[in-house]
């Protein structure tokens, strides 16, 4: 289920002659910053409408049947997947921010401090999963086979010196995990949600060349269209990336 932020979800696929659009965005961050751009966008003869979404599966599929002209929530492996399972063409037309993912614990000061079998939850969604395992690699818990991407899983661990344990939970799950487990992967929305602060918190986070930047999507046909570059300039505009920095304390970087 959504809400409308701005307005009723009504109207026709294309921008109007006024040149009103609709944006989908999750609540939290997406839609904080999001909310910075309308007055930049509509200082450009841009009227952004943001509908916030709930559960953000079904904003890829909003977008590509016309009741969004865009959307702004999701990193490129998250888009490829839906696109994928979907059968969607929604297209990338630029570089949003980074929500860098981290690993934290509340009964270790450093990962070096994992005992034998630690337990180690991270998302259980393909994407995301996959993206845990990845940072786990880059952290030296374990290693993976050659080539591994986005959507590695558990079986592509090739060496595991600690025999830590991988537990795969909602996402939403692993904030409320660090009780129970020795260390938690978890994305930045959930984290900044549940009062962590991934500079400040974690033990081990993303590098800033993460290939889970985020981005605006939009249907294929509508790539070339002047009302999305006027969203992008807006979004990647100087007012846009200020917010960013003053309200998220370079916890969500803004990557363009």
């Amino acid at each position: 289920m959504f809400s409308i932020i701005v307005a009723a979800l009504i109207g026709a696929a294309e921008p109007s002659a006024a040149q009103t659009i609709r944006v989908g965005v999750t609540s939290g961050p997406h839609a904080q910053i999001a909310e910075a751009l309308l007055p930049v966008a509509k200082a450009k003869g841009l009227n952004v409408r943001l509908v916030e979404f709930s559960d953000g599966a079904l904003i890829d599929v909003a977008t590509d049947n016309g009741e969004l002209e865009a959307n702004a929530f999701q990193h490129t492996p998250y888009l490829d997947q839906q696109n994928r399972d979907r059968r969607l063409d929604v297209v990338s037309v630029g570089r949003t921010i980074l929500l860098p993912m981290a690993g934290y614990s509340r009964k270790h000061k450093s990962l070096a401090d994992l005992p034998v079998g630690a337990k180690i939850s991270i998302p259980n969604d393909p994407t995301n999963g996959g993206r845990a395992l990845k940072l786990l690699e880059a952290g030296g818990v374990i290693k993976l086979a050659p080539g591994s991407t986005f959507n590695a899983t558990e079986l592509d661990i090739t060496d595991n010196p600690k025999k830590v344990k991988i537990l795969a939970m909602e996402t939403a799950q692993l904030p409320r995990s660090l009780d129970d487990v020795d260390f938690s992967v978890i994305t930045s929305f959930f984290a900044l949600s549940a009062g962590l602060v991934p500079n400040r918190d974690s033990l081990l986070i993303e590098s800033q060349q993460s290939d889970y930047v985020c981005l605006i999507g939009v249907q294929r046909k509508n790539a070339s269209q002047p009302w999305v570059k006027t969203l992008v300039e807006s979004y990647q505009s100087p007012e846009v990336k200020e917010f960013i920095e003053k309200k998220f304390n370079g916890n969500i970087i803004a990557a363009w």
